[in-house]
């Protein structure tokens, strides 16, 4: 398994937990060992840019996936694609839901996974599988990881 890690951000994150978290997600997800997977950290201003590129949207947010390769069996060894998270905004998410930086960064690099597995939270019957799923994994993975 590669899970490539890179930080434009500027602040530090917790890479080495992320590594673990993903690598216990694709398992978790009961996908090849061998998927390749990336996730890079950036700052307010690149997130902004890419942001608006690729969803349309104005001002940075906190977590984008961008899904290449799909398995089209368990058996497949595949780059699933890519994950970016700001930081600086899990950190304002974080303060505000009551709970670390850190905390958050490893709820969005799952909700950033699921994504590029092809869940989505447009519907509410969506989004209730889908946060179920990344509180599931995120809460499994940490009780794992003591």
């Amino acid at each position: 398994m590669t899970i490539e890690i890179t930080n434009r951000s500027g602040v530090e994150a917790p890479e080495k937990e992320i590594e673990s978290l993903l690598t216990f997600g694709l398992d978790y997800m009961d996908l090849h060992p061998e998927c390749e997977l990336s996730v890079t950290f950036v700052d307010d201003k690149e997130m902004e840019e890419l942001h608006i590129k690729w969803m349309d949207e104005p001002g940075t947010t906190d977590v984008l996936s961008f899904p290449m390769d799909m398995p089209e069996s368990k058996k497949d060894a595949v780059t699933l694609g890519d994950i970016v998270i700001d930081p600086i905004v899990a950190a304002n998410q974080a303060a505000a839901a009551g709970h670390s930086t850190n905390q958050e960064i490893f709820i969005l690099a799952a909700h950033g996974l699921l994504h590029i597995l092809g869940y989505d939270h447009a519907e509410p019957a969506e989004e209730k599988i889908m946060f179920a799923l990344q509180e599931s994994l995120v809460k499994q993975w940490s009780e794992e990881s003591k």
